[in-house]
């Protein structure tokens, strides 16, 4: 049974290459609007929300946006029209935007997986915008080849084209995968009972609950931009998603 938000079924968790589809309205308003079906990722764990198009009766509505609140709301353009509750609509999400947030976001998965791996530092906070981000760790001591390093191993895991696997487990199971958690602090809620898993796999099993590519080699290039040094511990390293 597919993940739903209140009144709305999630499609992007099953398919995240679904760009377009139909569905009907079930609210609506200049604040946002309800689908009864929705592709459009609503944006959670630093990766932003869709933006794209409701096509209806010969009249576009753009979404700048969506949010998760009672139900799946999105955002539509200030001034367009809003179609009203019980429109069959054409909605279709931004490919250029969700394709390179994609990228980003098993990028960022990429990258802590290999810190963890090589250094033994947690994520303690990160952001995303399309082909760029960054991702903070604790790491007290920084080796003078630190970037360096990172950036090769990053080369290496994108050339070794690991493939990533998205499963839905009941709470337990999840939590009893080692290091599931790669945050510094446990961000799941206590009563949520079954954990969205993204492995990519021989490098990097995660709880997440977002979008990604199919392997590593799909990321493109990653580079390391910059290290910078947030105090106490806490390095920030910046990065850009490049094409191969």
């Amino acid at each position: 049974m597919s993940e739903r938000i209140g009144r709305t079924e999630r499609l992007e968790l099953d398919d995240a290459w679904l760009r377009a589809f139909d569905a009907t309205v079930l609210a609506s308003s200049a604040e946002g609007i309800v689908l009864d079906r929705s592709a459009f990722y609503p944006g959670g764990g630093g990766q932003p929300p869709d933006h794209g198009v409701l096509l209806w009766g010969g009249v576009q509505t753009r979404i700048a946006g969506a949010r998760k609140g009672d139900d799946l709301e999105l955002i539509p353009v200030e001034g367009d029209p809003v179609p009203p509750p019980g429109t069959s609509v054409q909605a279709e999400v931004e490919d250029e935007r969700r394709t390179a947030l994609m990228r980003t976001h098993t990028a960022l998965h990429l990258l802590s997986g290999v810190v963890f791996r090589d250094f033994g530092a947690l994520v303690t906070g990160g952001s995303m915008e399309p082909l760029t981000a960054r991702m903070d760790f604790d790491l007290a001591e920084l080796p003078p080849d630190f970037k360096d390093r990172v950036a090769a191993a990053c080369a290496a895991e994108v050339a070794a084209d690991r493939a990533i696997r998205v499963e839905v487990l009941p709470r337990a199971e999840a939590f009893a995968i080692p290091d599931i958690i790669r945050t510094a602090t446990n961000l799941l809620p206590p009563d949520l009972e079954v954990v969205r898993i993204v492995d990519i796999v021989g490098l990097d099993v995660q709880a997440d609950g977002g979008t990604h590519v199919a392997s590593t080699r799909a990321v493109g290039g990653l580079e390391v931009v910059k290290v910078e040094n947030k105090g106490k511990g806490f390095r920030r390293l910046r990065v850009r998603i490049t094409d191969a």
